[in-house]
């Protein structure tokens, strides 16, 4: 997949190596996230409530340490950065195997967001670096690969596991591996020398977050609400309300190939500049989406909504890391991007809350007509006022 002569080579070997170690990042996160539900009830007979309380946990620390880590990735060296974040990600897996009470996995699996919320801003910013200007925008889009290719074989290694032997110590131990393959992987990249961020006045909020891009993070926060719902919820709805178990693999399969295909055609897309196109039929894509499960609980719509709503955030989410890329300066690229995460987050977070409490309360339909709501607000919201903003104040 090199580039043709006249034109940067997009996959040369350290953007490899920094795709891959984030796919063994993703791989192993996805491993064990849709089965932490199932875990949680059957091992501390924990109910829907604690279940939210407990997951919205890992969300929150990753959301508290986003903005901190875009500072630090841009004012230290960045391999130091990223290897010491990817260490503290990987050997908090063995966490999990030592917690034998619900109060000690629920503070593993608290703490274990610190690292990865760090660990994804400062992977995703060294992509970036080892990208040649001219093909970033595409290269974003094929960055993301790692992560929805990580989404599809992830569930479905974890849930396969699961089914043949019920033992969730060996899906832990895998993810232990696979994360620290990735750890190594990244410690082989190489960097060229760049000079740290040098503070010549006192720390402003600017640093930490991209102010100008806080438009954008109020529809992404909206869309990965949404997400957060469906994501946690998804197995023990089918397991409960469907009476399926292994199909949630291939619901988590059909989503992540629309994901695979959209990035495909939508990296071509955002190189010729059409970002705010990208966005915008991603996110209507995705919110029909997200529409069509909420109203139709039958085995048809359930795999069918998964492909529609991957096809969706395989174009939104690319767009709209180049929008946030756009409005910063070049030695804000970490801040960047620990904004789009932290927005990510916020909603990720809120909405395994309130999924939660919502199903505990009125059942799991209400809760994903919740979601429908606020992805369909996020929508909105991007096409009376966002889109005009981005364009207003990029600076490429």
């Amino acid at each position: 997949m090199e580039a043709s002569t006249d034109r940067p080579r997009l996959w040369n070997s350290n953007y490899l190596k920094v795709w891959t170690a984030n796919f063994m990042l993703f791989f192993s996160f996805y491993l064990i996230a849709p089965l932490l539900p199932i875990y949680m009830s059957e091992t501390f007979h924990a109910d829907k409530q604690i279940i939210g309380l407990v997951l919205s946990g890992y969300t929150l620390t990753a959301l508290m340490v986003r903005p901190f880590s875009g500072y630090f990735v841009d004012s230290f060296p960045r391999k130091q950065v990223l290897l010491t974040c990817y260490f503290l990600f990987f050997i908090f897996f063995a966490g999990y195997l030592v917690a034998g009470t619900l109060l000690l996995f629920a503070i593993v699996r608290t703490l274990h967001g610190a690292p990865f919320g760090a660990t994804t801003v400062s992977n995703s910013t060294v992509a970036i670096d080892v990208l040649h200007p001219a093909r970033r925008a595409e290269g974003i889009g094929y960055y993301g690969l790692s992560n929805n290719i990580a989404t599809a074989i992830g569930p479905t290694v974890g849930l396969y596991i699961y089914d043949l032997t019920g033992n969730f110590d060996i899906i832990f131990a895998l993810s232990l591996l696979t994360s620290g393959i990735g750890l190594a992987i990244n410690s082989t990249t190489r960097l060229s020398q760049r000079e740290p961020v040098k503070e010549s006045r006192r720390l402003s909020l600017d640093r930490f977050l991209l102010l100008k891009g806080w438009s954008e993070g109020v529809v992404i926060a909206a869309l990965s609400f949404s997400y957060g719902v469906l994501s946690t919820y998804i197995a023990i709805y089918g397991k409960q309300e469907l009476g399926i178990t292994s199909g949630t693999s291939t619901f988590f399969m059909l989503l992540a190939l629309g994901l695979i295909l959209s990035r495909i055609v939508g990296g071509r897309s955002l190189s010729r500049g059409r970002i705010v196109e990208n966005a915008s039929g991603g996110m209507a894509l995705s919110l029909f989406g997200y529409m069509l499960f909420a109203s139709v609980p039958d085995l048809w719509a359930y795999y069918t909504s998964a492909l529609i709503i991957g096809l969706g955030n395989g174009h939104m989410f690319p767009a709209m890391q180049t929008m946030f890329i756009n409005l910063a300066p070049n030695n804000q690229r970490g801040t960047a991007n620990s904004t789009l995460l932290t927005s990510w987050d916020v909603g990720m977070g809120a909405g395994v809350l309130a999924g939660g409490a919502v199903a505990e309360a009125c059942g799991y339909h209400p809760a994903f007509w919740l979601a429908v709501a606020v992805n369909a607000f996020g929508v909105a919201f991007f096409f009376t006022y966002t889109h005009r903003h981005f364009l207003v104040n990029r600076l490429r």
